[in-house]
């Protein structure tokens, strides 16, 4: 099967204008009218939140450390990797140590990058990069005013079977496991 003749896939829709609809400190939404490939318009509701860190703490070969807590949008508490977003001028490196400290109480000193990753590809700007992290040492760093956790430590194997259940769905956390037992399988260790 070949190449079609005219491929609109590849052909960029033009911002004919742009409205910002509301703002936060997490993320700002707009609304664009945008011109289609094939003449039309539409209107396009774009989230931005930024880029964002998460990091699977290894605290040995064998286990890792998860953190729970109550995610107001799905109603419910899950255990998931510590993440968090980056600030303005932060290296990646510096906000995972910054956000490995406030929400799991460590630093790391070894940070392996795993992925990085769009979270939605529709209507989402925001680019994840996940790390596995080792070389775990505790510090002492209050935590963010808006976040309550419980840190807790699991066997490995045990988070590739909570992915594989759907007892953790977060995306980020989903990834950073997900390539850490592909490698883990190859042989490598944190």
């Amino acid at each position: 099967m070949g190449e079609p003749e005219s491929d609109d896939s590849v052909t960029p829709w033009r911002t004919m204008s742009s409205r910002p609809v509301y703002e936060n400190p997490w993320i700002s939404v707009r609304e664009d009218s945008v011109s289609l490939p094939d003449g039309r318009s539409t209107i396009y509701g774009v989230v931005t939140a930024g880029e964002c860190v998460g990091m699977l703490p290894f605290v040995d070969d064998h286990h890792v450390l998860l953190v729970r807590q109550y995610r107001y949008v799905f109603g419910h508490p899950t255990w998931e990797m510590p993440t968090g977003g980056l600030h303005e001028g932060e290296s990646r490196e510096e906000a995972v140590q910054r956000e490995l400290a406030e929400e799991a109480g460590y630093h790391a000193d070894r940070l392996h990058p795993l992925a990085s990753f769009h979270t939605s590809k529709s209507v989402m700007w925001e680019i994840a990069h996940v790390f596995a992290v080792a070389g775990l040492t505790s510090v002492e760093v209050p935590p963010d005013d808006t976040e309550f956790i419980v840190p807790r430590v699991f066997g490995f194997d045990d988070v590739v079977q909570m992915v594989d259940s759907g007892e953790i769905l977060d995306s980020m956390t989903v990834v950073a496991v997900l390539h850490a037992a592909r490698r883990r399988a190859a042989g490598w260790r944190a």
